[in-house]
């Protein structure tokens, strides 16, 4: 699925122009949806964490029991190469990915010898500093390990957050905030979730329903080296709704703020502002 025009493809090692064919039709992953995929970014000539993106999709490759085949520092060094073919001032969104190819004796279980390995460079802008979305309650949870593969960026995860978005959208709102299997918080459709309350910052505590993101990860530390207050909780659809600020983070965006929860709304707060600009900060100096 393109979403930007101006593309790079990495496939059996080498980069190719475009969005070029990388899957048969009878791969595994075509057919019994064993792919993975990682998503960083690349904007004002930085990639921040771009190391722990790499790292996450080998793990989880093998969390969906599909052989990663490329090390962590190969492949930072593939992206690394790939970006120059770029003129520095797109933002690109770096999404490495593996496909099982063969199934095993049973078909299902991807074969361990077989692994297809991709990366796309995709030139998709940052959203402006003003954007901003707003949430609302979907009838559609997070799954549990006993359910999913809730420890991997799986693609066969993201046909649930569809049901979510398209539930939100179609109530006029633009994401969902979404329960866990205990009907807590547990994210948006999209993104990891903060809110403020008190001057205080609170997070879902990450109970293995939901991918703590690296991001989300990020913005702790940013925060607490700041002399914030972060705690990880467990929080209700209530501790939202009479929270003072609340703000989105995920990979796409880094910083998104939310204006309102179904009839609750906030302002762009000067938490939300500081943790942007913190994150910025940090990321000039890391490049």
């Amino acid at each position: 699925m393109a979403t930007g025009k101006n593309i790079r493809t990495y496939f059996n090692g080498t980069w190719h122009d475009g969005d070029i064919p990388i899957m048969s039709a009878a791969d595994h992953g075509a057919w019994l949806g064993s792919g993975v995929f990682d998503g960083a970014r690349w904007f004002d000539g930085m990639s921040p964490d771009l190391d722990k993106h790499c790292d996450r999709v080998n793990r989880s490759a093998a969390a969906l029991m599909v052989t990663p085949t490329v090390s962590t520092g190969d492949m930072v060094a593939i992206v690394q190469d790939g970006l120059k073919q770029f003129a520095g001032s797109e933002a690109i969104y770096i999404r490495p990915m593996y496909w099982g190819i063969d199934g095993g004796n049973t078909a299902i279980i991807p074969n361990a010898d077989s692994t297809g390995f991709a990366i796309c460079l995709e030139e998709i802008p940052m959203p402006a500093a003003s954007a901003s979305a707003t949430l609302t309650r979907t009838r559609f949870r997070r799954p549990v390990l006993e359910d999913a593969v809730v420890d991997a960026k799986a693609g066969c995860l993201y046909p649930n957050n569809a049901r979510m978005l398209a539930e939100a959208h179609s109530k006029g709102f633009a994401n969902a905030l979404v329960a866990d299997a205990m009907g807590n918080v547990a994210e948006t459709a999209t993104a990891n979730i903060f809110m403020v309350k008190d001057g205080e910052v609170f997070t879902p505590i990450a109970n293995g329903t939901f991918l703590a993101g690296i991001t989300r990860a990020r913005h702790i530390s940013n925060m607490r080296a700041d002399g914030m207050t972060v705690h990880e909780t467990v929080l209700t659809f209530d501790d939202f709704s009479g929270a003072d600020e609340v703000f989105m983070s995920g990979n796409m965006a880094k910083v998104t703020p939310v204006t309102a929860f179904d009839d609750t709304q906030y302002q762009v707060g000067p938490v939300t502002r500081r943790v942007r600009e913190m994150y910025w900060d940090w990321a000039a100096s890391a490049a």
